[in-house]
């Protein structure tokens, strides 16, 4: 139970299958983002890029899937996301999340997404609010 965390206290980690061109065309439709540097290698690297690179609002909505065990319990009422780095195709992501403040109604969570090498490519703040 999410109720039950106490500062300090972390989430169960999820990690994501290898980052796919097939993830990300399957993002562009459902989102309508069409930039061609998240689907065409050639124009990715025509703008400065070594590769594709995943949209970066395609790892904060995974990012909510930290939670979805926890829906009969509340829902995500604020999310604050920095990007802090590219994801490539092929890149494993783990999201995690970690209790920094806790009352009755919310809990706030610490959160980030970090690439197979451990460095950080999304951080910032869930609140919980709890039902």
């Amino acid at each position: 139970m999410i109720v039950e965390k106490k500062t300090g206290d972390t989430l169960e980690t999820v990690t994501l299958s290898p980052v796919s061109r097939l993830d990300l065309i399957k993002y562009a439709g459902a989102s309508g983002d069409y930039n061609p540097i998240h689907t065409i290698d050639e124009e990715a690297e025509k703008a400065g890029l070594p590769g594709i690179i995943a949209h970066g609002m395609w790892t904060m909505g995974n990012l909510a899937k930290l939670f979805t065990p926890y829906y009969e319990e509340g829902f995500i009422e604020t999310y604050q996301i920095r990007f802090r780095g590219m994801v490539f195709l092929d890149d494993v992501i783990s999201l995690n999340a970690e209790v920094s403040e806790q009352s009755k109604e919310k809990i706030t969570f610490e959160v980030n997404a970090k690439n197979q090498k451990d460095e950080d490519v999304l951080k910032g703040k869930v609140i919980f609010r709890v039902y």
